[in-house]
């Protein structure tokens, strides 16, 4: 992976939201799930988002990922107006750029954890050879070299996570999104899971965003912004 961004660039945004609504339609009701949000979220920042259930904290990060489009508003990312995208481009930026971590982890069974891990990047132009060094690096990166020929069968739920996350990094990414990362985890390995993410973060520089409803979770992160009712308000420490 990349090397950490230097001091004076951790500070600039990264993330910068303004004024961001996203509405569903059911039925002929229009519902104002994110309600003209405006944020910025520093180059390797670590930040965890916390609120009820259907606060919106995952549509904020899908919208974020690039996974939705923004009803109004505006999202950049690197200085770059995702939400104005075309869907091809949006689906190669999100390839080059997001690293996605999901509760349920979201493995193929029939694949080992080394061909789970290549997956994103067969959306690549790299070679066989050159995909297999980057699952190799990542595999080692989250402790799990001896466990890459096993089908997440054979995993514990811990491990299943560690592939989960060596998948998401595999690419390099700019963002690495976690939506409950430690949901469906022990205490035990939901600390393992939050330490690798703390060492992406600290060693790597990755920028972090985390949903949890888990405030042992939520006290890894740099910051903690809640989201209630579509709106936003941040936890100072």
């Amino acid at each position: 992976m990349s090397a950490p961004p230097a001091a004076a660039d951790t500070m600039r945004p990264i993330v910068r939201i303004r004024d961001l609504v996203k509405e569903y339609r059911r039925g002929v009701e229009a519902v104002r799930v994110l309600d003209g949000l405006s944020l910025d979220i520093a180059q390797a920042d670590f930040v965890a988002l916390m609120g009820p259930s259907g606060s919106g904290k995952s549509t904020l990060l899908n919208l974020i990922g690039g996974l939705d489009r923004p009803t109004s508003g505006s999202l950049e990312v690197e200085g770059l107006r995702v939400d104005q995208l075309t869907d091809a481009s949006l689906a190669r930026w999100r390839a080059d750029h997001v690293g996605f971590i999901f509760q349920m982890y979201n493995l193929l069974p029939v694949l080992t954890a080394e061909r789970n891990v290549e997956l994103p990047l067969l959306l690549t132009n790299l070679g066989r050879e050159q995909r297999m060094r980057r699952v190799a690096a990542a595999l080692a990166l989250v402790d799990l070299t001896h466990r890459a020929k096993h089908r997440p069968r054979e995993l514990s739920g811990g491990q299943e996570q560690r592939v989960g996350i060596a998948r998401a990094i595999v690419t390099d990414p700019t963002l690495l999104l976690c939506d409950e990362p430690t949901g469906d985890l022990d205490r035990k390995s939901g600390d393992e899971v939050l330490t690798l993410l703390e060492a992406l973060n600290d060693e790597y520089g990755k920028t972090i965003i985390m949903v949890t409803h888990d405030p042992h979770a939520a006290e890894r992160a740099h910051r903690v912004i809640h989201l209630d009712k579509g709106l936003l308000s941040e936890e100072h420490r």
